[in-house]
Order: structure tokens, then sequence, then C-alpha cells
């Protein structure tokens, strides 16, 4: 099992007030989850109407699904390229060690 997480900083030039932003992260992050089983969310700068940092994670059964997923989160935040610019996108994958494999263990 892998768990993945991370952030995405976000820089909304257009965006001319909270009540916009608002419109274009929620945009994003629905699209995300639509597509994908992946919590994400508004994570800082709430209060900051042209800057945005959405944390997501999510759980997945092999490496290349969760780098799949992290692909798919960076390229929907791109394909709204016209309201949002990506600055940082921080990620990690972790392996854990699964409930049958301890039992195994000595």
């Amino acid at each position: 099992m892998y768990v993945l997480y991370g952030d995405a900083e976000l820089f909304l030039p257009y965006s001319e007030s909270l009540k916009e932003k608002r419109k274009h992260i929620q945009s994003i992050t629905a699209r995300i989850r639509k597509r994908f089983n992946v919590s994400i969310a508004e994570a800082d700068c709430h209060d900051l109407w042209q800057r945005s940092i959405l944390a997501f994670a999510a759980v997945c059964s092999s490496n290349a699904e969760a780098e799949l997923i992290l692909q798919a989160i960076s390229e929907t935040i791109e394909q709204h390229e016209d309201a949002c610019q990506l600055i940082t996108f921080n990620h990690q994958i972790i392996k854990t060690v699964s409930a049958d494999t301890r039992s195994r263990l000595p």
C-alpha cells in the first residue's frame, strides 16, 4: 500500500476578490475529487485573493497508481492556466507495510 500526500501553491493573477478565488479553487478541487479518490482542500492563504495552497492525500495499491494520480492532479491544475499558475508542487509517496506482511514478521 502506498500513501501519497503533498501541496500545490497557486497564483491567481486575475482574481479580484475572495469570492472569485474560491470559485476557481472549488472548480479545481471538485474536478480532482471527481476524477480520482483524492482528499484535497485549500490549506493556507484563505484570506489572500491571489494566492492559494492546496493540500492533497490519497492511498493507492501501487506506486504506478500513485504516480498517475500525481500526474492527474498536476495536469488538472495546469488545465486552469487561464485562471491560475502553478508556483510549486511538492509531493511524497510512502510505501507502508500492510497488515498481512506484519503478521508474517518474526
